[in-house]
């Protein structure tokens, strides 16, 4: 899981509230977080894998450079994927050496190697949970700025500098401030901890306040767009509206599943740790409370990762391809093709394709230039799955 908690228990000299949490129950703790990690890892790595249906083939007909959602998309799934990573080697490590952590206090502070592992296994989940935040936050203002503004495919090289130099950075100020002065003894009080824990959620907060306000604008755009056509509003624009209403819900929606036990746990925690003795007998309905959130940050902070490819993409099924020279003539994706030149080229293509071709052709005859609306649509229309004969075939739209 991805808590700043878990940076604070490798404190030798850890606040109580922490040391309620993370030693209670702790190979019940880690062996449902090393089983959610290992699923969602799992799972996620077979959702980006490229399958043998839905893939456009080199001079089938032309495709135009994708927009950078697309691979903003592709880069939250990495990111997910290395921190469940991070978290299945923490755990398994504190499941078979269960004595490692024990060396983690001031009494057995004679071995450095535990505080090192706790450390640099904290940090890694941390870092790259933080990029994904990060990135899902770029990926809300890519999609509006390209659909607001006439710009077109945004600036991938940017975001890459935004978003690792801020996840960098933050995640380094909020350790050094926690390990001062030093790992062995770390300072105490809150005071000396809300810098880390600002650091750690600030992202977080960020994507949950910022990214449906992006949405909701990129929708109402959208849908302005759509009804510009002629002034005529038909169901296939309106079904595409819809479909991105759907599919910036479903992503929003993972994303608070995932992560708000985390705040509310935190607040819990906070709150003991205010209090004198948090032992106390009128404090155990909140005790109770923060241990149930605990465990649910272990099983859900981990999951994020599939079930953010099936926000992007839906299920893509087992169909795996796993032959080298079909890899090399797999190309970038794109549904900014007109449907003249897909139709005949694949009889059979998803419905959401087909809106998108026919809203451009209309702006191109509107306006003598349907780039930017091409793009708009283009970049709010990926990761879609067509019908054939009854049956769902996956179709990445942009990777």
């Amino acid at each position: 899981m991805a808590s700043p908690r878990m940076e604070t228990f490798c404190c030798p000299n850890r606040d109580a509230a922490t040391e309620f949490v993370v030693t209670f129950q702790p190979v019940l703790f880690g062996a449902l977080s090393l089983g959610s990690a290992a699923l969602s890892l799992l799972f996620a790595i077979l959702q980006i894998l490229p399958k043998r249906k839905g893939y456009r083939r080199l001079g089938q007909y032309p495709l135009p450079r994708p927009a950078s959602s697309s691979r903003i998309l592709f880069i939250i799934s990495i990111c997910d994927i290395l921190g469940c990573t991070g978290v299945i080697v923490r755990s398994s490590v504190w499941l078979g050496l269960p004595n490692i952590v024990d060396h983690i206090s001031v009494v057995n502070n004679t071995d450095v190697w535990p505080e090192v592992f706790c450390i640099g296994s904290a940090m890694w989940i941390q870092l790259f949970f933080s990029a994904s935040f990060w990135w899902t936050f770029c990926y809300a203002v890519d999609v509006f700025l390209v659909v607001k503004t006439s710009a077109g495919i945004s600036t991938i090289i940017l975001y890459h500098m935004i978003t690792w130099g801020l996840a960098v950075l933050l995640c380094v100020e909020g350790v050094a401030m926690l390990y001062y002065p030093s790992i062995s003894d770390c300072e105490q009080g809150l005071q000396h901890a809300i810098p880390h824990y600002v650091t750690t959620y600030a992202p977080m907060l960020l994507v949950l306040i910022a990214n449906p306000v992006f949405f909701n604008r990129t929708v109402s755009t959208v849908t302005s767009l759509l009804k510009g056509r002629q002034g005529i509003y038909t169901e296939n624009e309106r079904r595409l509206a819809n479909e991105i209403k759907i599919r910036f819900f479903k992503m929003m929606l993972v994303f608070f599943i995932c992560w708000v036990p985390n705040i509310i746990n935190e607040s819990l925690l906070f709150y003991l740790e205010m209090q004198t003795d948090i032992s106390d007998n009128s404090l155990r309905n909140i005790r109770n409370t923060a241990l149930i959130t605990w465990f649910i940050m272990g099983i859900l902070n981990p999951m994020q990762a599939f079930l953010n490819t099936l926000a992007f993409h839906g299920w893509t099924g087992f169909d795996v391809d796993f032959s080298l020279q079909q890899r090399r003539e797999l190309v970038w994706d794109s549904v900014s093709t007109s449907a003249a030149n897909m139709t005949s080229h694949n009889p059979v293509v998803g419905t959401t394709l087909l809106y998108q071709s026919h809203v451009q052709e209309s702006q191109k005859n509107m306006m003598g230039n349907g780039q930017h609306h091409s793009d708009a649509i283009s970049v709010l229309s990926e990761g879609k799955q067509h019908v054939n004969g009854g049956s769902s075939s996956p179709v990445y739209q942009g990777w």
